[in-house]
């Protein structure tokens, strides 16, 4: 996780990084509320909360709160 923000905005190659799956199936995640909403930060420029993407690493390397 160190090579995320504490806090910020990352874009979706990045967040590809962290959570190795494809974009389809992240944007399906996204749609289902399994993964974090985005954040519209311009008019074609969507991003995740660092907080919200920490947060789902601990949740699917089971240190999620329960």
């Amino acid at each position: 996780m160190s090579s995320l923000p504490e806090t910020g905005f990352i874009r979706l190659p990045q967040v590809l990084q962290v959570i190795p799956i494809g974009k389809s199936t992240w944007w399906a995640g996204v749609k289902s509320g399994r993964f974090p909403a985005s954040v519209k930060i311009g008019p074609r420029t969507t991003a995740w909360r660092c907080e919200d993407i920490r947060q789902l690493m601990d949740e699917l390397n089971g240190r999620g709160e329960k």
